[in-house]
């Protein structure tokens, strides 16, 4: 019996921590340490949003080339642009500084500041949208629908994409916001508003890009 048991013992020993390229915590030799697990997850993250972020901006370039190509129509005629626009600017300008507030609150380790600038940034983008559907009413209103000419139409393809990545956004915020109030980020758990910080700045200068185009008549 103890010959079996010692013979049991090597087996096992011979099929132990190296057995299969697997240490004793279950992990495969390649696998990436639990500490580098995080790192690996958000320079993912980041890459996968500065894709996403060249992909949109791609798009809005398409868009403004076909746009100055029409320009040079004869049936071209101005749109008179809601004055609300400057408004609707001033509020994102607003609110992309309040998403920058509140990351830097997060990295002093204020997680109160983190949560009213977040809360702040989530509102003005709301007030953002409906000054946007105003825009399109006020325009309605003068006779000035999507097909009513080339130039009516850029607008509300510029602007109505803009409002869906914006929209988008929105979305991105309020899945961290929870969080946020649950006091669920700190200097070291940070990415998910860096990213959403990230991409919020992209949308306001890409409307700040939209709006200089459509005044340029």
């Amino acid at each position: 019996m103890p010959t079996k048991l010692l013979e049991k013992g090597t087996a096992s020993g011979a099929r132990g921590p190296g057995a299969g390229g697997r240490n004793r915590f279950g992990r495969g030799e390649g696998a990436v340490p639990s500490g580098q697990a995080p790192a690996a997850r958000a320079h993912t993250a980041v890459m996968g949003l500065a894709f996403a972020l060249a992909a949109i901006a791609m798009l809005f370039v398409a868009f403004t080339m076909t746009y100055l190509g029409h320009r040079q129509e004869g049936d071209w005629k101005p749109v008179p642009l809601p004055g609300i626009l400057w408004l609707d600017t001033a509020i994102l300008l607003a609110s992309s500084a309040a998403v920058e507030w509140a990351r830097r609150r997060l990295g002093s380790g204020d997680p109160r500041g983190l949560r009213w600038g977040l809360t702040a940034a989530g509102t003005l983008g709301v007030a953002f949208l409906a000054g946007q559907l105003l825009a399109w009413r006020q325009l309605a209103d003068q006779g000035v629908y999507l097909a009513s000419h080339p130039h009516s139409s850029f607008f509300y393809l510029l602007t109505g994409t803009h409002g869906v990545h914006l929209l988008g956004g929105l979305i991105a915020l309020g899945a961290i916001l929870p969080g946020a109030w649950r006091g669920a980020y700190s200097p070291a758990r940070s990415t998910a508003v860096t990213l959403v910080a990230i991409y919020w700045h992209f949308l306001t200068g890409l409307w700040l890009y939209v709006f200089a185009i459509l005044l340029w008549q």
